[in-house]
C-alpha cells in the first residue's frame, strides 16, 4: 500500500491538525498521498489529483471523519475493488475503525502490510414506478422508506422472494445490512448482526400493531415493499444522504449487490470491542 487516496471531512474541528500530522508521517513512511483541492488544502506532502482519480489511482482509500464520511466515500467507490481504512476524527464512528491516536501506527502498518481486512455486504435496490424502473441505488447502511410531511401512516405490502409475507400500517420501514444494523435499525428496535453475517434486517418505524417485530432474511433474498397507500408523499433515503420521493403504487425491491467493500483493520482490531466502547456496554456491576 504505497498510494494513498485521502478522503477527508474538512470541516470537522480536528481536521487540520490530524491531515498535518497525516502528512508528516507519510512523508517519513515514503507513502504517497493523492488527495482533491478541499483535502490538499489542509495536507502537505500530497498529490492534488480530481476526486475520481483517488478512486482509480490510488491503493487504499482513507476516509477521515465520522461513518458520514466513510458512507460517501463508499458509494464513490462505487463498486471498485479497492479497499478502504476510516480514520475516526467524529462522533460515534462505528465504520471507521482507527482512532485518531493510533494514525501514526495505521500509516506503519500500511507501510509495510501488516493489517487484516474484512468485507462487507452492499444493498441494492431498484424502485419500480408504474411497471417502469426508474432508479438504482447501492447502500452500506440501510434503505428507509418513511413518511414525508404528512402524518398519516402508510400502509406497505411485503414480499420476499415473490412471495406474499404480510401487510404493514406503520410511520416507516428499515432494511438494514450488517453493516447499518448499528445504525437506524438499532433505534427502532433491531438486533444488531456481526458483519460477515449473510442477512438483511427488516424493522419498522413505529408500527401500529404490538405484533409487528423485526425479521431477519438471508441476504440472498429479494424484498419488495409496495406502498399501497398513503397520505402524501413518501420519501426513500439511502444511507441517510441520497435518494428521492416515492408516491403511492411504487415499489422498491431491495437485494444483496454483486459487489462488496473491502475494509482495513488493524492487528488486534476486535469488532466486539467496538460494540462495548460506542454502545457502553459495562455488563454486570455486582
Amino acid at each position: 500500500m504505497k498510494k494513498l487516496g485521502v478522503i477527508a471531512n474538512c470541516d470537522k474541528p480536528h481536521a487540520p491538525e490530524v491531515l498535518k500530522r497525516l502528512g508528516k508521517k507519510a512523508d517519513e513512511l515514503g507513502l504517497v498521498l493523492l488527495a482533491d483541492k478541499p483535502t490538499a488544502k489542509l495536507l502537505k506532502h500530497c498529490k492534488l489529483v480530481p476526486r475520481s482519480d483517488i478512486f482509480t489511482k490510488s491503493d487504499v482509500i482513507v476516509a477521515m471523519g465520522g461513518d458520514g464520511t466513510m458512507l460517501r466515500a463508499v458509494r464513490e467507490l462505487d463498486g471498485r475493488n479497492k479497499p478502504m481504512m476510516g480514520v475516526n476524527i467524529g462522533g460515534l464512528g462505528f465504520m471507521t475503525s482507527v482512532a485518531e491516536d493510533h494514525l501514526d501506527r495505521a500509516l506503519e502498518c500500511l507501510a509495510t502490510d501488516k493489517y487484516h481486512e474484512s468485507v462487507s455486504a452492499i444493498a441494492e435496490s431498484i424502485v419500480v414506478s408504474h411497471g417502469r424502473k426508474v432508479a438504482r441505488y447501492r447502500s452500506l447502511n440501510d434503505v428507509v422508506i418513511r413518511s414525508g410531511k404528512s402524518v398519516r401512516i402508510l400502509s406497505l405490502d411485503m414480499t420476499i422472494n415473490n412471495k406474499y409475507v404480510t401487510s404493514y400500517a406503520c410511520d416507516g420501514l428499515i432494511v438494514s445490512t450488517p453493516t447499518g444494523s448499528t445504525g437506524h435499525s438499532l433505534s427502532a428496535g433491531g438486533p444488531i448482526l456481526t458483519p460477515e453475517t449473510p442477512a438483511f434486517v427488516i424493522s419498522l418505524i413505529c408500527p401500529h400493531s404490538l405484533s409487528s417485530r423485526p425479521l431477519v432474511v438471508p441476504d440472498g433474498s429479494e424484498i419488495s415493499i409496495h406502498i399501497t397507500e398513503c397520505g402524501g408523499d413518501v420519501l426513500l433515503s439511502i444511507d441517510g444522504q441520497v435518494g428521492m420521493t416515492l408516491c403511492q403504487g411504487d415499489c422498491v425491491k431491495v437485494r444483496r449487490s454483486g459487489k462488496s467493500v473491502r475494509f482495513i483493520h488493524l492487528p488486534g482490531h476486535s469488532y466486539f470491542a467496538v460494540l462495548r466502547q460506542k454502545l457502553h456496554w459495562r455488563g454486570s456491576t455486582l
